[in-house]
């Protein structure tokens, strides 16, 4: 008899370990995030030891973790193929996006089922990724990040002009009646955008913007820097698309709105792609343009 830990915890470890989120893990498995933080537990439990490390941001894999997922991908890739084949049918098309996980759950989840309706032989998997790198080895097939790269064997295509602004606790906005109002408030960044506040602030024409002092605290992270605002740690600056979802829950406030920035979250993949990436590309740009006719 084989000794193995429950399937459906395998399963749902493999979800949450590829997304590093159990939110959307739970979107993908259409289960509940109370049932994939259960499954996770009972794992975790019967491995006897930490698959994840929770932290502010989320979730993030420790050393058992990885390599359990090492083992998990190919051994489900495998029966995911057999079992099809024997069905009669070959397997689905499987085809991986990468981006930040506020952009996954804010506009490509609530449209995905769209797209597999009309492309039923197509299974999409979701990935927070906003590394090129990943493109480049095939660990995901399309990546949509704001950051611009240049590669002759990566081909670009602009989705959405990018806008950003401040968010805050709703205390906090009350004190923003204008833009000059920021100058005042201690600031949060990340790491990754060094000039967003400046981005902004020329946007804003704020003729102080050459002498903005430096932000009270700088972040790795995107997720970590708006759970800092959330709790009043001081005002973040981030894209709009990556904040609608905060917004909407009354997590964060945006009392200044936001500007465009002259960036755009482009849509990233391989010069080889394959005809099911090609087909979701094409839906990517559809979906986008459709965003683009509401907007206007």
């Amino acid at each position: 008899m084989r000794t193995l830990p429950p399937m459906n915890s395998l399963r749902v470890f493999d979800s949450a370990a590829r997304h590093l989120n159990l939110s959307l893990a739970a979107e993908e498995l259409r289960v509940s995030h109370s049932a994939v933080s259960q499954q996770i537990r009972q794992l975790e439990t019967w491995l006897g030891g930490k698959l994840f490390e929770r932290h502010s941001g989320g979730v993030r894999l420790t050393a058992a973790g990885h390599d359990l997922l090492r083992a998990c991908q190919p051994a489900f890739d495998m029966l995911e193929q057999r079992c099809a084949a024997l069905r009669g049918r070959t397997a689905s098309a499987d085809v991986v996006i990468g981006a930040p996980a506020s952009l996954l759950s804010n506009w490509i989840i609530p449209r995905l089922e769209h797209f597999e309706r009309g492309h039923p032989d197509i299974q999409v998997r979701l990935q927070t990724a906003t590394d090129i790198a990943l493109l480049e080895r095939g660990v995901v097939d399309v990546l949509i990040v704001a950051e611009d790269h240049q590669s002759a064997a990566i081909g670009a295509t602009p989705l959405f002009p990018e806008a950003i602004g401040p968010v805050c606790t709703r205390e906090l906005a009350q004190r923003l009646a204008t833009p000059a109002d920021i100058l005042a408030l201690p600031r949060l960044q990340t790491s990754s955008r060094p000039r967003a506040w400046e981005q902004w602030a020329a946007a804003c024409g704020l003729a102080e913007a050459p002498a903005l002092a430096p932000p009270k605290h700088q972040f790795d992270q995107l997720g970590h820097m708006l759970d800092a605002a959330a709790v009043g740690l001081g005002i973040g600056i981030a894209p709009e698309m990556l904040v609608q979802a905060d917004i909407l829950a009354g997590k964060l406030a945006a009392p200044l709105g936001f500007k465009q920035t002259g960036g755009w979250f482009s849509l990233y993949v391989r010069a080889d792609a394959r005809a099911a990436v090609e087909d979701l590309k094409r839906w990517l740009k559809t979906e986008a343009a459709a965003k683009a006719d509401c907007s206007a």
